[in-house]
């Protein structure tokens, strides 16, 4: 599937800027014009409750024009979201709500992808389906259906003309954060050209359904490869239902990860499924190479069984092998010897902190003065906003730059960390051997016989 060029700007981008400054511009003067007005009618009554703050209201203003303004601006404040530290606080906490499920688009037209895409009607395809979806993303929806030979199944089939709006919408952020760049000095700071770009890259992915569903497949074979993630499962690929804009899968029974509630009217325990989601995504990352790349909870379930279920895998990474070694250097000397001049030399190799800057004990002294602190705490105490902005804060300092690499294991731990609070709170994930067992394993081995830990199946 060809990439389209981000740099291109036609009479369409033009048409579509208009609109979307109007929308814009529309919800922040509603969202400040009511900021206002409650603040004057507190100061006079003395009684109401203090109003949120300008920049709260503005932000909330901004947060709902990008639901008015569709799935690329839903996109856009998904990563706002997600990504601690690269955003105003105000801001990435309005964008929250964008994490939320988007209204589906109607049945008719679900029907009439399938039956173009795969050639044959739905009724002549499958012996039931849902018109209801089960849920709706900013890029595709899911619906419930049986296969002929029985095994219950789900379609994710992407929305009509999505991929035109989006990528005008891509092209349209592309140029104003351009414009914007070296003009507004907290544009530059967050490196928005970068973001965009990014946004851009991970959009074109997640219209490649071919794509999800191959990475989908090497996940799947990346869990089974040690034997011992039987806890972990991935839905299998049903390829003779699958199209351009068709996934088709083995449909799984759970309930999302962070739904403490619902997990225990069903007897399910959370922290060991956890544990083992964890750890397997540990070893995609640094062993295998492709990873999950949005741990969101609408992505992780634990099954009916207590197994954990990864899903949807629109958003992969795989990480260059100089980033995957510093991810070793930084696991080891968090689980074993808080060297954290091995970090610094990792970081080093990457180009994060530049050659000439300080020696390798003297930044080693710096990293561990500043995150050695923080491996002996359950992550659900962690505050990954502050991790994050450390990180940055460090990188700029020594190397004047802050590559999108050093927030890729920040924006999982964001997710681990929530769902750590209401399943795990004493979880120390520097500390478990378990999740290094096949990263290395003597090592890990070692650690937890020293522990008295058994090693979980």
């Amino acid at each position: 599937m060809p990439r389209p060029p981000l740099a291109r700007f036609g009479p369409a981008e033009l048409a579509r800027i208009v609109v979307v400054c109007a929308v814009l511009a529309w919800c922040l003067a509603v969202a400040g014009l009511r900021w206002a007005l409650f603040e004057a009618l507190r100061r006079a009554t003395r009684r109401a409750p203090a109003a949120e703050g300008w920049n709260e209201a503005l932000a909330d203003g901004a947060v709902v024009a990008f639901g008015r303004l569709g799935p690329t601006f839903v996109k856009l404040g998904q990563l706002m979201a997600s990504s601690p530290g690269m955003f105003p606080d105000a801001l990435s906490t309005a964008a929250l709500r964008c994490l939320d499920d988007m209204p589906p688009f109607p049945a008719e037209q679900a029907r009439r992808v399938v039956a173009e895409d795969l050639g044959r009607p739905v009724h002549e395809l499958f012996t039931e389906f849902d018109d209801v979806p089960l849920s709706a993303a900013s890029i595709a929806q899911v619906h419930a259906c049986v296969l002929p030979d029985g095994r219950p199944a789900v379609v994710k089939l992407r929305r009509p003309g999505i991929e035109r709006r989006m990528i005008t919408d891509l092209r349209i952020m592309y140029l104003l954060a351009r414009v914007l760049d070296g003009r507004v000095e907290l544009v530059r700071l967050a490196s928005l050209v970068g973001i965009v770009e990014q946004l851009h890259e991970v959009t074109c992915k997640e219209l490649n359904f071919a794509l999800e569903a191959s990475n989908q497949e090497r996940f799947a074979a990346s869990v089974a490869t040690f034997g011992d993630n039987a806890g972990v499962t991935v839905p299998q690929v049903y390829w003779p239902w699958c199209a351009p804009r068709v996934i088709c899968m083995q449909r799984l029974y759970g309930c999302p990860l962070d739904n403490p509630e619902e997990l225990a009217a069903r007897g399910l325990d959370g922290e060991l499924p956890l544990r083992r989601g964890v750890k397997a995504w540990l070893e995609a990352a640094i062993l295998h190479g492709p990873f999950h790349g949005d741990a969101h909870a609408g992505n992780l379930w634990i099954t009916d069984d207590g197994r954990l279920a990864y899903l949807d895998f629109g958003i992969m990474g795989e990480l260059a092998p100089s980033w995957r070694e510093l991810l070793r250097d930084m696991l080891y000397t968090a689980m074993f010897d808080r060297d954290f001049e091995r970090v610094a030399r990792g970081l080093r190799r990457c180009g994060v902190l530049d050659s000439e800057v300080g020696t390798d004990a003297q930044l080693g002294w710096v990293l561990g003065a500043l995150f050695g602190p923080l491996l002996d705490a359950p992550i659900s105490r962690l505050n990954s906003r502050r991790i994050t902005d450390m990180l940055l804060a460090t990188a700029r300092q020594y190397s004047g730059s802050a590559p999108p690499e050093l927030t890729l294991f920040t924006k999982q731990l964001l997710y681990f960390e929530r769902y750590s609070a209401a399943l795990a709170p004493d979880w120390v994930l520097g500390a478990d051997p378990f999740v290094l067992k096949n990263i290395f394993p003597a090592e890990a081995a070692e650690r937890a016989a020293a522990l008295g830990l058994a090693m979980p199946d």
